[in-house]
This record gives C-alpha cells, structure tokens and sequence, in this order.
C-alpha cells in the first residue's frame, strides 16, 4: 500500500511539473508580491503600437480553480483590433491565493 502510493505521488508530481516546464512564459514571482508587465512579442520593429489596446485575463484562485480566456485573438477582439503590432503580458500574484494573467494586445 505504501508503495502504491509514493508511486501516485511521483506521477501526480512529475505531471504538474511537465505543464510549469512547458508553459510559454514563465515570470519570476515574489513570495508575497509580484506585479509586472514585459512583452511578449515585439511586432515589426518600431516605436508606433497602434491607437488601440485590448486586453483578455486568466485568473486562479488558491492555484486550484483557474478560468478565463487570456488569448491574443481575445484581447484583439476585446479591443476591436484587426492589425496586431505589439503584445505584452501583466502577471499579479498575491501569496499564491490570487493570481491573473492578462494579456495586453496594441494594434489598429
């Protein structure tokens, strides 16, 4: 029985570590407080980003419950973009009990 166990606990294990290795961007957080904006695509090169901005949200709870659609596709509907020119990403963490993913999409 014991075996059986510290078998299941090693599969449970190793799956949620295959989905944090695999996650597309990974940002460092801090124990008590994280809140930080960076880019997730630089567009064509230059400094004009468009007139619009959208944006589409991820949110988890305790890191059991998570919901929410965070796509590009959403966030450039969101904001009624049909040219994407930059894409950047916010991440907020508060103790591990709040989290949000919001993907933040500049385009015309």
């Amino acid at each position: 029985m014991t075996r059986a166990l510290a078998i299941v606990s090693v599969l449970i294990f190793s799956t949620g570590m295959v989905g944090c290795i695999g996650a597309p961007v990974v940002p460092p957080t801090g124990l008590i407080y994280t809140d930080m904006d960076a880019p997730l695509s630089l567009g064509g090169g230059g400094r004009d980003v468009g007139s619009k901005r959208g944006e589409s949200s991820v949110t988890a709870i305790l890191g059991l419950f998570s919901t929410g659609d965070g796509s590009v596709k959403k966030a450039a509907a969101n904001g009624r973009i049909t040219q994407i020119k930059h894409v950047d990403y916010n991440f907020r963490n508060i103790i591990g009990i709040y989290q949000e993913y919001t993907t933040v999409v500049y385009g015309d």
